[in-house]
C-alpha cells in the first residue's frame, strides 16, 4: 500500500510538472532610489530579486562617471590628477565624440562652463559679456581634449567635462547589460526618464512612455502627456526638455538650452526632443542635441544618420505647439495608429 501511495504522488509531481513545466515561477520586481543626483526606476521579471547587484553596479558607475563624487574617475580627470579612465569612460568618452562630430559641434560635454555663465533660466542674462564668452570658449570645444589609450590629454587643463547630457542613458543600458547577463528578458530601466526596454510589462504588453507635454507650470505639478511610445523592440528612448522652463523673446517661447558653439542661447524653437535609439546611451545624447538646434537641421540630421527616430515638439512662427517626427516613429505611436493617422504632420 505505502508503494501504491509513493507511485500516486511521483504521479501528481510528474502531472504537475508538465502542467507547470517545472520552471521556477518569475514575478515582476520594482527597484527604486536615486543616482546621479536623480531617480531611477526598474522593473524586470525574474525568479529572484537583484537588488544587491543592482545597488553594486550602480555605485561602480557612480565612481566612474559622477563629476560630483570626488573619488570618480571623472572627478580626477576634471582635476588633472593622473588617473587611468575604465571601460565605462572610455564609452561614453568614444560616443560623446561620434555625437559631436555628427552635430558640428553642438553637442559638447565641455561646454559646462558656459552654461554656468548664464545660470539657471538664463538668469544672469543681463551680466554677461561677450568678452566672458570669449574668456571661457578658449577652454570648451570637444575637439581639445583627446583619448590615448586609458589616459585623457587636455589641450588647456582648465577643460573639465560634463557628461550628465549621456550618462543617465548609458546608466540605463549598463543596468540593461547586468539584468541580461542574470537572464531576465523583460525589463524596463528609468534613470532620470532615459529608458532601456526589452521585452514586456507585467500585462504581457509592450512598454509604453509617455511624453510629456511643455506646460507653463512652473509648480510642476501639471504632467500632461503629449503622446505615447511603444517602441515593442529592445531600444533606448530619451526624452530632453525644458518643459517648465522658458525664456520669451519677441512673444515666443524658447527653451533654455546654450550652444557651444556660440556661447550664446540657442534660441530655436524646439521644446521637447524625444528620441529611440538601438542603446539609450545614443538616445539620450541626440536628445540634448536637438534641443540646441533647428527643427530643420535636427530633421538633416536625423535623416542622414538613418539610426535613430525623433519625435519633436516646437513652437511655430505664431508661437503655438507643433508636432514633428521621423516616418520611422509613426508605428511607435500608438494612440495615433488608433486613429488613423498615417502621415507624419
Amino acid at each position: 500500500m505505502d508503494q501504491i501511495i509513493r507511485k500516486a504522488g511521483w504521479l501528481i509531481i510528474i502531472c504537475a510538472c508538465i502542467l507547470t513545466g517545472c520552471t521556477d515561477k518569475k514575478t515582476y520586481f520594482e527597484e527604486s532610489g536615486s543616482v546621479f543626483r536623480t531617480l531611477y526606476r526598474i522593473k524586470y521579471e525574474s525568479p529572484v530579486l537583484l537588488t544587491e547587484k543592482i545597488d553594486a553596479e550602480l555605485q561602480a558607475f557612480n565612481l566612474s562617471l559622477n563629476p560630483f563624487n570626488p573619488n570618480s574617475i571623472i572627478a580626477k580627470v576634471n582635476n588633472n590628477e593622473p588617473v587611468e579612465v575604465d571601460d565605462w569612460f572610455i564609452a561614453v568618452f568614444n560616443k560623446s565624440k561620434e555625437i559631436y562630430e555628427n552635430t558640428d559641434g553642438i553637442f559638447d560635454p565641455t561646454a559646462a562652463p558656459l552654461i554656468n555663465l548664464w545660470g539657471f533660466g538664463f538668469s544672469k542674462m543681463d551680466s554677461v559679456t561677450p568678452g566672458m564668452i570669449d574668456s571661457i570658449k578658449a577652454f570648451v570645444g570637444y575637439d581639445k581634449v583627446h583619448l590615448n589609450g586609458r589616459t585623457i590629454t587636455k589641450e588647456d587643463p582648465r577643460i573639465m567635462f560634463n557628461f550628465s547630457a549621456i550618462a543617465k542613458g548609458y546608466a540605463s543600458d549598463v543596468i540593461a547589460r547586468l539584468l541580461e547577463r542574470e537572464g531576465v528578458q523583460n525589463y524596463m530601466v528609468d534613470i532620470g526618464g532615459e529608458i532601456a526596454m526589452k521585452g514586456v510589462n507585467p500585462n504581457g504588453d509592450c512598454w509604453r512612455i509617455g511624453i510629456n507635454k511643455p506646460e507653463d507650470d512652473n509648480s510642476a505639478v501639471s504632467h500632461g502627456i503629449e503622446e505615447i511610445v511603444q517602441p515593442c523592440k529592445t531600444c533606448g528612448v530619451a526624452t530632453s526638455g525644458d518643459y517648465r522652463n522658458y525664456y520669451i523673446k519677441e512673444g515666443k517661447k524658447y527653451a533654455h538650452t546654450i550652444d557651444p558653439r556660440t556661447g550664446y542661447p540657442a534660441g530655436q524653437s524646439v521644446l521637447s526632443a524625444t528620441i529611440v535609439a538601438e542603446d539609450c546611451m545614443t538616445a539620450d545624447g541626440y536628445a540634448t542635441a536637438f534641443m540646441a538646434m533647428g527643427l530643420e537641421e535636427a530633421v538633416e540630421i536625423a535623416k542622414k544618420l538613418n539610426t535613430i527616430e525623433y519625435f519633436l515638439i516646437y513652437a511655430d512662427e505664431n508661437g503655438r505647439q507643433q508636432v514633428k517626427y521621423s516616418p520611422g516613429m509613426l508605428p511607435l505611436l500608438p494612440n495615433r495608429q488608433a486613429l488613423g493617422i498615417l502621415e507624419n504632420p
